[in-house]
């Protein structure tokens, strides 16, 4: 693991600038700081098979065959345009399937195929040694309310990023 200051913000190189007060006391610094960990820890653990993004969809229609894209995008986290395009990519590399109900041409309506399935079961170990890796510091119960204040603050987030 690499030297940390005293604000826990990696040691910069000799020379090299580090992270001012003024983005270390940002939470929003310390989230991007932990997402993009998250990413390279994704890339080299779960591999490129399936982005996170694709997988959390593929999961959610696993669970949920038949929802519709918009909804799901609002399940997953995701845009209504960037959801379209990631269900579009998915199903031209055919692991996934948009069928389109006679009742409204404009839902789409989400099942996963045979190679969508394969390809999340491939997924899904990697993808839980990751989580498992990411929280192997912390006790079960720790593990719990960590993942509880963290599903808090992304709710109130969510919340003040609709807000007037």
């Amino acid at each position: 693991m690499a030297d940390k200051t005293p604000e826990g913000t990696p040691a910069a190189a000799p020379g090299a600038p580090s992270a001012p007060a003024v983005l270390t006391a940002a939470p929003g610094y310390q989230v991007r700081r932990l997402y993009q960990a998250y990413l390279a820890g994704w890339s080299r653990t779960v591999g490129p098979t399936l982005t996170g993004p694709q997988f959390a969809v593929l999961a959610t229609v696993e669970v949920s065959p038949g929802c519709d894209q918009s909804s799901l995008a609002s399940a997953v986290a995701l845009d209504t345009s960037t959801m379209a395009d990631l269900a579009r990519r998915l199903e031209d590399r055919g692991l996934l399937e948009r069928r389109t109900p006679a009742a409204d041409g404009r839902r789409k309506l989400l099942f996963l195929t045979a190679e969508g399935e394969r390809a999340l079961r491939e997924a899904d170990g990697r993808a839980r040694e990751l989580n498992e890796r990411l929280l192997a510091p912390y006790e079960p119960a720790d593990r719990e309310r960590l993942l509880r204040e963290l599903t808090a603050l992304a709710d109130d987030w969510e919340r003040l990023s609709t807000d007037n």
